[in-house]
């Protein structure tokens, strides 16, 4: 068995690795090389009963824990994991192939700087003041932990992804069991046997590793979590609504994206150029936020595309580990492939590809690479247009009026985020409002900060991830309503008791 860093076994359950009694057999593949990096059995039906069952005795007591004492703990989680910055960094890279500058400036620090935002979160619970809303009753608001919390992650950003389910599901007082993707499971891992390290009790989170098809299904199927939260595809979104419905469990879905790129005539056009290169290709363009459908005023298209098209043709694809590398490979070969079956058709239907548009060769074939891609004269129902590629393809589409524009970054079934690129604080105030997504950067394309909420429209699901919207998607609301007026013969009795009243 090859292992990776101190893991050596796939599931963390109760506090403790542990091995999987499942048939099969996970292996863990560097992107870049083929190497396996590494690998374990997969759980078993028994496994997610168990990590269940210890996310379930968990959860009376760390329901109870004071929101003081969860805030520490998870203070203390987030002081563990920059001590573990870099081993973390250098494990993100060998299981994604994404260049170590991101893991480095990107996923570790934004995963630690999510700790110590819900351990902030953790003591500042909201609702309505406690009043008198009627004569004789005095009314509170309770936010309570909801119960265990079963969690699905993507390949993408497994760390980021990671704490984005399990912080604001433990600051609230609830007990997790997450799936991560079986490709990318090493940090996911990590970080829960960082939790304990610092004293969050054993049980409070807990990881199961397995194929979404078998792990997957029994963890959404599952009797015992009360709420379930899913990052990924569309369908697979669709799938884990229907599986939880037949439990009437919570749910939360933060699917696929299509984001729009939108560039009025007005706009700084070096900074656009700039931002669309770097909001395609950030993590090889796997990210459901990335710009994908660039659509440019007449007056600035040309230019536009030009600029594009050279920043492109220097992106320096590499080894991951080399900190000079601008963009890995792809997660996998099948990956790989999909991508350039979609630009070889969109291709073959008359687009022309201005930059990029093939798997590189020599060195790099090793890896599952594919080139910076820029995609023109492309029909805005074409599959490359509408459907998420998750790679590094840009398509740009030209249009004459405002309107024009708002209706084509609108066009799509996907509502997950967009940008909108002008001088004028008109303009930008209505790409904000009519634009149909959950975040609209104006003038930037990508950045996320813990304190504000992630999550879209439409086909790109419902709920948040951060912020305190992320926080209160996990904790119940419960009205207490007391009488204070210590008389027997209420005045609404009478709707009931109005021939029965007393002597």
């Amino acid at each position: 068995m090859s292992v990776y860093g101190s893991i050596s076994h796939g599931q963390f359950i109760g506090g403790k690795y542990r091995d999987g009694t499942g048939n099969h057999a996970i292996e863990v593949t560097n992107p870049a090389t083929g190497d396996i990096v590494a690998s374990f059995p997969t759980a078993s039906a028994d496994d997610v009963d168990a990590a269940m069952s210890a996310a379930a005795d968990a959860f009376p007591a760390w329901s109870r824990a004071t929101p003081g004492e969860r805030a520490h703990a998870l203070h203390r989680l987030g002081a563990r994991l920059g001590e573990l910055a870099e081993e973390l960094a250098q494990t993100e890279t060998a299981q994604t192939g994404k260049p170590i500058r991101l893991s480095r400036d990107f996923d570790v620090p934004g995963t630690i700087d999510n700790a110590e935002f819900f351990a902030g979160c953790a003591r500042h619970l909201e609702g309505a003041a406690t009043a008198e809303y009627s004569d004789h009753h005095t009314s509170s608001v309770r936010r309570e932990a909801i119960g265990v919390v079963a969690s699905i992650t993507p390949w993408n950003y497994p760390l980021q992804m990671a704490g984005w389910k399990i912080f604001p599901a433990v600051a609230a007082g609830n007990t997790i069991v997450l799936k991560p993707a079986e490709s990318t499971p090493l940090t996911s891992l990590m970080l829960a046997q960082a939790a304990v390290e610092v004293g969050i009790p054993a049980g409070v989170i807990n990881v199961v590793n397995g194929p979404g098809r078998s792990v997957g299904t029994q963890l959404m199927a599952h009797r015992t979590p009360k709420m379930v939260s899913f990052t990924g595809s569309t369908p697979v979104g669709r799938s884990i609504a229907s599986t939880a419905s037949e439990t009437v469990k919570r749910v939360h879905l933060e699917l696929g994206g299509k984001a729009p790129f939108l560039v009025f005539d007005d706009a700084d056009l070096d900074a656009a150029i700039r931002g669309a290169v770097a909001g395609a290709l950030i993590n090889g363009g796997q990210d459901c936020t990335a710009a994908t459908r660039a659509y440019v005023q007449r007056g600035l298209y040309d230019d536009f595309i030009a600029g594009v098209a050279e920043l492109m043709s220097k992106i320096r694809l590499g080894d991951p580990f080399d900190p000079d590398t601008d963009m890995g490979p792809l997660i996998s070969r099948r990956q790989q492939q999909s991508v350039a079956e979609i630009v070889d058709r969109a291709r073959g239907y008359g687009a022309k590809i201005l930059t990029g548009g093939s798997i590189p060769g020599g060195e790099l074939a090793v890896g599952s690479y594919y080139e910076p891609t820029l995609v023109v004269d492309v029909d805005q129902r074409s599959e490359i247009t509408q459907t998420e590629i998750f790679g590094p393809v840009l398509v740009a589409s030209a249009f004459d009026l405002d309107d024009e524009g708002l209706d084509l970054a609108n066009d799509t079934p996907f509502g997950l985020a967009a940008s909108a690129w002008t001088t004028s604080l008109f303009r930008a105030q209505r790409a904000s409002r009519e634009i149909a997504a959950g975040c609209v950067w104006i003038n930037d394309h990508i950045p996320v900060v813990s304190e504000m909420p992630h999550g879209g429209f439409k086909h790109s699901g419902f709920g948040k991830d951060m912020s305190k919207y992320s926080f209160e998607e996990y904790t119940n609301v419960k009205h207490v309503m007391s009488d204070i007026s210590g008389i027997a013969e209420k005045g609404w009795h009478t709707t009931i008791l109005g021939n029965a009243r007393s002597k």
